[in-house]
């Protein structure tokens, strides 16, 4: 039997597994000029769309543990594309004039990312395949470690414990 033929490169989580780390690739050589990981890429755009936003809230909005949001916003503040406003007892983040033009340069070479990841496909496979990712992605979201909008059950039981 040779390699390629193992059931393992025909199973759905290394198939996921493999896809993302291609548009990985694809996102990093499409966007080098400007020096942004996918993640650093949605964590600026969700703080651009909600200013003021706080890092718990982000953690939910971007689907990321917490380690990794803190190490985020620190990359993007030393870059100088956000700025932490302490207020209160909560460290709220805003996006500043480098981070927009940022956004603002960045958005065609984003979009050619998606166009390459997608262009294997005919325009009907690729509207079939995005809505199927979408389903999984929705019907699956509350098995994440770190779920998109939080996880509901856990939400409840640290409620019940206040």
């Amino acid at each position: 039997m040779r390699k390629s033929d193992h059931p393992i490169y025909s199973r759905p989580g290394h198939l996921i597994r493999r896809l993302q780390q291609i548009a990985v690739a694809v996102f990093m050589n499409e966007t080098k000029r400007f020096d942004i990981t996918p993640v650093q890429y949605s964590a600026l755009l969700a703080v651009q769309i909600s200013p003021g936003i706080d890092q718990k809230t982000l953690v939910n909005v971007i689907a990321l543990d917490r380690s990794t949001v803190a190490d985020v916003v620190g990359r993007l503040e030393n870059k100088r594309w956000i700025k932490r406003v302490v207020d209160r007892r909560s460290k709220r983040l805003t996006i500043t004039a480098a981070g927009r033009n940022v956004l603002r340069s960045i958005d065609s070479a984003v979009d050619r990312v998606q166009e390459l990841i997608l262009d294997p496909l005919s325009r009907s496979e690729r509207l079939a395949f995005v809505d199927m990712l979408e389903r999984l992605v929705k019907l699956n979201n509350s098995r994440s470690r770190a779920p998109l909008g939080g996880d509901p059950e856990r939400t409840k039981s640290r409620k019940s414990e206040d």
